[in-house]
């Protein structure tokens, strides 16, 4: 008798975690964010685990989350894992005080953010092809400049032989 179920705002491969009044700017928040966007799981947690911002362990819970809930919740294969979107946002702002001269009061202002991470499977046999394919053809196209360059040497030894003689 409840109210219906919300629909699901992500696709059918992806998995999302949040977590919420970390205590550290939105702009330092971001930098850690930026380390981990794009890569593989394993190779952000990695990234996380080494780094030496405060708040990287914070941030690698709330991957290590996104990937229990991709597991758990959705079915996903953990080892096809990418960091598709990680994402910062602010949060509540403490305001202190701090005394000042002639008795003036001077506000600090201590912010909280929270971070969204959300992670997608993909197909692997897809991606290892087209790398494959990338590698044939730059060997291809190396070749013939090498080839161009023969026959322009032989032309110029041989002007400079006529000039000899």
């Amino acid at each position: 008798m409840g109210k219906p179920s919300r629909e699901r705002s992500l696709s059918e491969k992806e998995a999302r975690a949040v977590a919420k009044n970390l205590r550290v700017s939105p702009q330092k928040l971001n930098l850690v964010a930026g380390l981990i966007r794009g890569k593989k799981v394993d190779k952000a947690l990695a990234d996380l685990e080494f780094s030496r911002k405060r708040i990287a362990q914070d941030v690698r819970k709330c991957v290590m989350s996104a990937v229990a809930n991709a597991e758990n919740n959705h079915d996903l294969d953990v080892n096809a894992l990418v960091v598709s979107e990680a994402y910062v946002g602010k949060n509540l702002v403490m305001k202190r005080f701090a005394a000042r001269g002639r008795g003036r009061g001077f506000q600090i202002k201590k912010p909280f953010s929270q971070i969204t991470v959300v992670v997608r499977e993909t197909e692997e046999e897809a991606e290892t092809p087209k790398a494959k394919a990338k590698g044939k053809d730059a060997g291809k196209k190396a070749a013939p400049k090498k080839a161009a360059k023969k026959p322009a040497a032989k032309a110029e030894a041989a002007v400079a032989q006529k000039e000899a003689e």
